[in-house]
């Protein structure tokens, strides 16, 4: 019996040993001040400073429970993804995880569905820097290929140079954000304070209750809302990828993440909770940033200009984010065998060029098809990788039950750092996510088109997973061999948690 015992608990510290070779070669280089930014850099993108707008015109004062309630499940999911971290942190993040508790299948679904949403991703934003660069008339004469080029050049160079340098205009990109944000808060609540109207309008609270009150149009819209603002949250993931290469990740990561979610309420529920403050909500509209529409009322100089420099650095970090995360991720996919075996080359910098590579070469390809195809079809593409990034968000929570699992049947430590109210929490944000993807069904056509969408790319995945599972068998029983692993228990190792 003792032996039986023994014998279990050397197979779980050999399966974490191999999974922990998957790491191996990775520089340790990130510090406490750029993952921090990392995290709310991931949670802070251009659907603030662009989309808030439209949103306002959509659904009134009520978008700023809306992000209050999409932030909390951001900060659920981001809690589950600490768990995880900190019983073993890793670059493959959550498709290692996946790998562990759910198998090599679950592994290659999470893998690919997130390369397909950071290729559709970077390509929006590739030509979204050249366009915001259009926006300066000195530029207009400029082809736009010339600055997609340009800057996925920039960002594809410092990537592949080191993972020290990826970090450091992360930091900055993230800075400039928080910057212009904290910015209009401070002005914001000054203005407030002095009592002055603005526009013609007395601020304050009777701008929510003179205009329909927190829901103008109703409770519907609202709710529709969430699925188009749940995605503005996309990237918060990125946090979980940067654990392998930091520092002290189990100190550092408990801390980034706790800081994420009273910045999402601060900077996403503060910042709209003040525009419909400062200005009537119908004030704002569709295709201009409502930061712009209030310092122009101001009569700030050349804002237009200073927002522009904001959603450029928004575009290059997200672009940078994309070459970082894919570039980690196919490799530890090519190292279980659900990639090709070429992406798991690192550079003698320590990057994972080869993945970072592949992904720009479809970022280039991306680039040059958004000119021949019409924009309807590049939407309802664009929205399939939102699919990618529920799928992933749910693989986290799903990973995280699984760890608790295993904990409560002494197959793995205990970890410090636990998502509050588990299982609960855990079980709501399976159904909150599941619900976004309804409500994507009824966003006709392009949300429709995407939900119709899914047979196809479970066939597509079925198909791919038959070309790979021989290699990937292959790879998992040369490991068996490697740990003399017992016959009796090579079918349950994948859905096992190591101890320590």
């Amino acid at each position: 019996m003792k032996a039986t015992k023994k014998t279990a608990a050397e197979q779980r510290a050999a399966r974490r040993r191999w999974l922990n070779s998957h790491d191996a070669g990775y520089h340790k280089a990130m510090g406490n001040r750029q993952v921090q930014m990392i995290a709310i850099g991931g949670a802070i993108g251009t659907g603030l400073f662009l989309g808030a707008g439209a949103r306002l015109q959509a659904a009134g004062p009520a978008l700023a429970l809306v992000y209050l309630v999409c932030g909390i499940f951001s900060f659920f999911i981001l809690r589950a993804l600490g768990e995880l971290v900190l019983h073993r942190p890793s670059s493959g993040s959550f498709v290692s995880y996946a790998r562990e508790f759910l198998g090599e299948k679950a592994s290659y679904v999470a893998g690919w569905m997130y390369f397909v949403n950071w290729a559709m991703t970077g390509i929006v934003d590739i030509t979204a820097v050249a366009l915001y660069m259009h926006y300066w008339g000195a530029f207009g004469d400029v082809p736009q290929w010339v600055f997609a080029l340009g800057a996925l050049a920039i960002v594809g160079t410092m990537n592949l140079i080191g993972v020290k340098w990826f970090a450091e205009m992360e930091f900055w990109f993230a800075l400039i954000k928080v910057l212009a944000i904290v910015i209009f808060l401070i002005v914001g609540v000054v203005f407030l304070g002095s009592g002055k109207p603005l526009d013609g309008n007395a601020t304050g609270f009777h701008l929510i209750s003179d205009n329909g009150g927190m829901f103008p149009h109703g409770l519907l819209p609202a709710l529709v809302l969430v699925q188009g603002v749940v995605f503005a949250f996309a990237s918060i993931e990125l946090v979980g990828i940067a654990a392998g290469e930091c520092k002290e990740p189990k100190k550092v990561l408990p801390k980034a993440i706790n800081s994420v979610i009273w910045r999402i309420g601060l900077f996403y529920v503060g910042s709209v909770a003040l525009l419909v403050l400062l200005l009537p909500w119908n004030a704002y509209q569709a295709g201009q940033s409502p930061f712009v529409t209030f310092f122009s009322k101001l009569g700030v100089p050349y804002i237009g200009s200073i927002m522009n420099i904001v959603v450029l650095s928004a575009a290059l970090s997200s672009l940078n984010s994309g070459l970082y995360s894919t570039g980690r991720i196919l490799r530890s996919m090519a190292m279980g065998g659900s990639a090709p075996q070429a992406l798991s080359k690192m550079s003698s910098q320590q990057v994972p060029y080869a993945g970072i590579l592949v992904t720009i070469a479809v970022y280039v390809v991306g680039v040059v098809l958004n000119y021949y195809v019409p924009s309807q079809v590049f939407e309802i593409v664009l929205n399939i990788a939102s699919l990618g990034i529920l799928s992933t968000w749910a693989f986290i929570i799903v990973c995280q039950m699984r760890l608790r699992k295993a904990i409560k049947e002494g197959k793995a430590d205990d970890v410090s750092f636990k998502l509050p109210g588990a299982p609960v929490t855990s079980w709501l944000t399976l159904l909150f996510l599941l619900s976004v993807l309804v409500l994507m069904a009824f966003d006709y056509p392009n949300g429709t088109f995407t939900v119709a969408s899914l047979p196809l790319i479970a066939v597509l995945l079925v198909l791919g997973w038959y070309g790979v599972r021989n290699r990937v068998h292959s790879i998992a029983m040369t490991e068996h061999e490697h740990h003399e692993t017992a016959a009796s228990e090579e079918h349950t190792p994948l859905n096992e948690s190591p101890s320590k």
